[in-house]
């Protein structure tokens, strides 16, 4: 009798235990922190727009996103970590035209699979670049500074901190017939510093970072990446009108993804928060004044996006002759 009430006992322990992580199992995602990787420094425009849609997201979830900055190689240390993830939902990439497009023409070798290795969420949206130069620079317009460029060649400097930077720079000296010499930097609020205090003459960066520099006098702004003025700052050409171009277009974009093996559900998930953060007209109004402009959609439509920008981006930079690192 007495070893039958111990077997029951030990029974009902095993039973108790299995329960409970049953219950846990069970839980609807999320049901903990989420970990957002931003592949970029704080303050650069993916950081900004990051942070700004996972607090969105974090009220929608019901559940905290905390951002996590790994920056380095492009983007490169960030989204290998998010690459290497546990598929679960609790790990996913702010991910960009860097990571998720150029990145596997702008290295030799990748720690990953950029095709295969991520599951799409959703697109968040876009910016443009403003190709800016330093005061000190003898050239008003963006006519003047190739001309400057093609005078002296390689002696005008310029600063790149992501792929955006350095192709956007390199796609405009391929299509004016001017050399340049590029000066990496580890972010893009470094190169800005640089740029305003004349250690390189020129950059290309997306509006977060220098809009707000252009329009406080510390740097001259030539021109816009995009194909039509931004009504941020509509006194700006775009590169097309003012060297008399008509092909010349690059902006940078935004998007989530998740480990490769993400379940549907949870995927879904994260793609109703998004689209809802998106959709709030707060955060519109927030990055209204940096030319962001977002695009609601769904995980297919960025998958399909994904495949056709690296194809873009893989032109770019094989037409600006860019070699990989």
């Amino acid at each position: 009798m007495r070893f039958t009430f111990r077997c029951l006992s030990v029974l009902s322990v095993l039973c108790g235990a299995a329960l409970g992580t049953s219950v846990a199992l069970a839980q609807p995602y999320p049901n903990k922190p989420i970990k957002a990787i931003v592949p970029f420094a704080a303050g650069s425009a993916t950081d900004q727009i990051g942070r700004a849609f996972a607090a969105k997201m974090s009220e929608t979830l019901g559940q905290t996103i905390v951002v996590d900055n790994r920056a380095g190689v492009n983007g490169m240390l960030g989204a290998d970590a998010v690459a290497k993830a546990a598929p679960d939902g609790y790990t996913i990439l702010i991910g960009t035209n860097s990571t998720n497009a150029a990145l596997k023409s702008l290295m030799k070798k990748l720690p990953y699979d950029q095709d295969t290795a991520f599951t799409p969420l959703g697109y968040l949206g876009s910016v443009p670049l403003i190709i800016a130069v330093n005061n000190e620079v003898p050239a008003k317009n963006l006519r003047e500074f190739v001309d400057l460029a093609k005078a002296k060649p390689n002696s005008v400097t310029f600063a790149s901190a992501s792929t955006s930077q350095l192709v956007s720079s390199e796609v405009l000296a391929s299509m004016t017939g001017i050399q340049m010499t590029n000066v990496p930097y580890k972010s893009g609020p470094a190169a800005m510093t640089d740029l305003i205090g004349g250690q390189v003459m020129m950059f290309s960066a997306d509006f977060a970072v220098t809009l707000p520099q252009v329009k406080g006098g510390k740097i001259r702004g030539l021109a816009v990446t995009s194909t039509k003025r931004s009504p941020a700052i509509p006194e700006l050409p775009t590169v097309n009108e003012a060297l008399g171009l008509k092909d010349y277009e690059l902006i940078a974009y935004f998007a989530m993804f998740a480990p490769a093996g993400t379940p549907p559900d949870v995927v879904a998930k994260l793609n109703q928060a998004i689209n809802a953060a998106a959709s709030s007209k707060d955060l519109q109004e927030k990055f209204a004044p940096i030319g962001f402009a977002v695009e609601p959609g769904t995980p297919e439509a960025l998958g399909l996006r994904s495949v056709k920008e690296t194809a873009k981006w893989a032109k770019a930079i094989r037409d600006a002759k860019i070699e990989p690192q």
